[in-house]
């Protein structure tokens, strides 16, 4: 069956490198949607800045022109941090026969022995690493021996199976960040370009990373 990817993030905001990410990877793994699951509490970060309907809110809107793109609430609902594998065994169960892949950036994926109950992911997802072209791989022995188990170099290996390939994959990645942008926003510049318009005239309404409430940003 077609997989589904599985994109996490506190989305804080969203931008066009998340955005273009998840489409180049849609298209080039044949993916059948990417469901962006919206973290409500991080487990290895800082608290987000804007509130969760906030984040909610912009990253409707920025996926609303591609049907594809799908916004998932299930951790939203859940207590606790939103850690991957209880999102996983979610889904798992909404999708007992059906591959899914999680989606991580390198930096993530070096990180990887960090995650609660990390060694379970791959028997519930594969693993796509999405990385710059040229990226060296990450050190450490749990790393490679991991790589060693499970990593494919095709693609068509991510339909054949529901779960346990990890593979890496090479996209284009534009140099913006959640944290410059906020940055930006708060010294009352404007992100034009690094977002979706109908996110930025969010960012303009609700004055969201603004140092004073009652600024708005300029377009």
């Amino acid at each position: 069956m077609t997989p589904i990817g599985i994109l996490g993030g506190t989305f804080d905001p969203v931008h066009f490198g998340h955005l273009r990410t998840a489409m180049e990877l849609l298209e080039c793994l044949r993916l059948e949607e990417i469901r962006f699951v919206l973290c409500r509490v991080p487990p290895l970060g800082k608290k987000p800045r804007a509130a969760v309907e906030a984040r909610l809110a912009m990253l409707e809107v920025a996926v609303r022109q591609e049907s594809r793109f799908v916004v998932d609430e299930r951790e939203l609902h859940r207590d606790g941090p939103s850690y991957s594998v209880d999102t996983l065994e979610s889904l798992r169960a909404e999708f007992p026969d059906r591959p899914l892949c999680l989606i991580a950036g390198m930096d993530a994926f070096a990180s990887l022995p960090e995650w609660h109950r990390w060694d379970e992911l791959l028997s519930l997802a594969h693993l796509v690493v999405a990385h710059r072209p040229g990226a060296p791989l990450p050190d450490g022995d749990a790393l490679r021996r991991v790589l060693d188990q499970h990593r494919t170099v095709d693609p068509a290996d991510l339909a054949g199976m529901t779960a346990g390939r990890i593979l890496l994959h090479a996209v284009t990645q534009l140099d913006i960040s959640s944290s410059a942008i906020r940055e930006t926003v708060s010294r009352g510049e404007s992100a034009r370009f690094l977002v979706p318009d109908r996110v930025l005239e969010f960012l303009q309404a609700e004055g969201c990373y603004a140092r004073d409430r009652d600024m708005r940003v300029r377009a």
